[in-house]
């Protein structure tokens, strides 16, 4: 294994968590400006409709893989700058 490959390791790690999150706070942010609530339904809230139910859970999925994707390319891009070399 490269060193830069073994650098990368934790700090992939580290970046992993952190786009947790943020996404999280996005999701939320997104939710109350979309929805104008302080919280998104969950599955099994008796009083939410499914479309509604849905809809969060699709919003959710996409805002995590958005921000997991634009975290770890930043990172990635950040480690070739540093090392010369893209992670694998």
């Amino acid at each position: 294994m490269k060193a830069s490959a073994a650098a990368y390791k934790p700090a992939s790690l580290a970046l992993g968590v952190t786009s947790g999150l943020l996404a999280g706070a996005a999701f939320k942010k997104t939710w109350q400006l979309l929805k104008h609530e302080d919280e998104a339904p969950k599955a099994t809230d008796e009083e939410r409709r499914w479309g509604e139910v849905l809809l969060a859970a699709a919003l959710q999925g996409a805002v995590f893989a958005l921000v997991k994707a634009a975290v770890a390319r930043g990172g990635a891009s950040t480690m070739r700058r540093l090392t010369g070399t893209w992670p694998a």
